[in-house]
């Protein structure tokens, strides 16, 4: 049975349990305490499914169980060799390799001359507010995580985040100007299209 590399949280669980032994519970405080649910996908449900996936597969198993007070017994999960191997092989594939992804916003875009410009310009100018709003959001968060002391590398793929954000933003801002000014390529057949 081949473990298929699909989601985001195995990925994340399996990086997690390199650090050190965690329960479940354990391995979602530390990712909200990391923002990881920034780029990662993280709610309880889908988190218990992942780790008995890991562990059927191998790549995980139960190394303890932990009881404190009235709470239930939790099982604490250490990553196995094999586990080890598929982190490491997995993040050089996802880091090396670029694969096709779809986003709705190029999904949106592709299709905007359905809008009329007036339309157009109004929902680009709305995600352009949109965009600032979370840049701001986090240029806030980048500068609390490096006070607390933590080096780049603990926070780098929201460096990522950030340089694609203004990457988007300089793209919007180019569009919504070409289209308020009507200097879009196509813009006076898209004009007549919707009159």
């Amino acid at each position: 049975m081949t473990f298929r590399r699909t989601n985001p949280l195995a990925l994340a669980v399996l990086a997690l349990l390199s650090e050190r032994p965690m329960h479940p519970y354990e391995m979602a405080q530390t990712m909200r305490e990391r923002h990881q649910e920034e780029v990662i996908k993280l709610n309880y449900g889908s988190l218990y499914t992942v780790v008995e996936s890991l562990r059927r597969h191998e790549l995980i198993a139960a190394s303890a169980t932990q009881k404190a007070g009235n709470r239930p017994e939790r099982t604490v999960y250490a990553i196995t060799e094999a586990g080890t191997a598929e982190l490491h092989g997995w993040l050089r594939e996802l880091i090396a390799v670029p694969a096709k992804e779809y986003p709705r916003f190029e999904a949106g875009i592709s299709l905007v001359g359905l809008l009329p410009p007036h339309d157009a310009l109004a929902v680009v100018e709305q995600r352009l507010a949109a965009l600032g709003e979370q840049l701001t959001a986090l240029a806030v968060l980048l500068e609390k995580l490096a006070g607390m002391g933590l080096p780049q590398l603990a926070w780098i793929e929201l460096d990522y985040r950030m340089a694609v954000l203004r990457a988007e933003r300089a793209w919007l801002t180019w569009f919504a100007t070409a289209t308020r000014e009507g200097t879009v390529g196509g813009y006076d057949d898209w004009e007549e299209r919707h009159r």
